[in-house]
């Protein structure tokens, strides 16, 4: 009989927060659910654009997007999944998002999570390229790359807005690798906050 340690999957925590790429996490799920115990934590207006049924059918564990709604151990629910987490990943992390980590926020579940986690954070941003270029949300960056946050920058392209530029959520093979490396111990945050990825 396989010793149930040895198969247990490691647990991936994934912070969803409400941008238009939010539509690609379903395919980040599908690559990482043979290898990870996936659980998602969404903003309140993560919910607006998918509804947390569809993640919970993807994961087969419950979706938390709202702190008071209690938790199936009967112990605060941020605790809870930050002590099962081995990584969080942030995808599409937005600039109000990157703006709450960047500067200690924690008033909803995600960012609540987010600093409640000893593991490897991963964030995945995505947004219009004006508003990435932005210098407070370059400043908000800097500052995640300071506290140890390993960043998988946005790709270049058409964005939703119609405009083109930099901005697009990475590929999600791309976040996925990140994912697996941190579990595996095999990223480093970054020296400087100019060798972001």
């Amino acid at each position: 009989m396989q010793d149930k340690e040895a198969s247990r999957k490691p647990t991936a925590i994934l912070g969803v927060s409400g941008g238009i790429a939010i539509s690609k996490i379903p395919n980040l799920i599908s690559l990482l659910r043979e290898e990870f115990d996936c659980w998602v934590v969404m903003t309140e207006n993560a919910t607006k654009m998918i509804a947390p049924i569809t993640f919970a059918n993807l994961t087969n564990n419950p979706v938390v997007y709202d702190l008071w709604r209690g938790s199936e151990f009967g112990n605060p629910v941020h605790i809870n999944l930050a002590d099962k987490a081995e990584v969080l990943c942030i995808a599409p992390a937005t600039a109000n998002i990157l703006g709450k980590l960047a500067n200690g926020i924690a008033n909803d579940a995600l960012s609540t999570v987010a600093l409640s986690v000893d593991v490897p954070v991963i964030v995945a941003p995505a947004m219009n390229v004006r508003m990435y270029a932005h210098p407070i949300v370059q400043r908000n960056l800097r500052v995640l790359c300071e506290y140890g946050y390993y960043i998988v920058e946005p790709e270049e392209g058409w964005l939703a807005c119609g405009t083109v530029g930099k901005g697009r959520l990475a590929a999600v093979e791309k976040i996925a690798a990140a994912i697996r490396k941190a579990v595996a111990g095999e990223i480093s945050p970054p020296s400087s906050p100019d060798e972001r990825d």
